[in-house]
């Protein structure tokens, strides 16, 4: 499967943004998928997950609240919804994809054998 991640851009603080994460070659079915993140200086960050034919998602706990992540089965296409955000969430946004990943896995990038390019988000204060 081919991820193609899309939606960043420059925001103010306070802003929304909602990135989405598009499927090519295969179709989302049986997939997990996540977000992930690096802020500049950092380590990658899980951000949430979904398992697509369940719905099951987890959310980083530092994020509850603000992002949430979903899918639509006729877009074949992941979303996180990204609410008031702040200048800590500048980060390149990476969605990431791959089968058979147990629940307790879902936060661990290893996991994941699949990734698209990420899109940049910047968030001015």
């Amino acid at each position: 499967v081919q991820l193609q991640a899309s939606g960043g851009g420059l925001v103010q603080a306070g802003d929304s943004l909602r990135l989405s994460c598009a499927a090519s070659g295969s179709p989302f079915n049986g997939y997990s998928i996540g977000w992930f993140r690096r802020a500049p200086g950092k380590e990658r960050e899980f951000v949430a997950a979904i398992r697509w034919n369940s719905r099951t998602t987890v959310h980083a706990d530092s994020l509850k609240g603000r992002f949430t992540i979903s899918r639509d089965r006729s877009q074949n296409t992941v979303y996180l919804q990204m609410n008031s955000l702040g200048p800590e969430d500048t980060a390149v946004y990476y969605c990431a994809a791959d089968r058979s990943i147990i629940y307790s896995s879902l936060t661990n990038p290893e996991q994941y054998h699949y990734w698209g390019q990420g899109t940049k988000v910047t968030v001015s204060s």
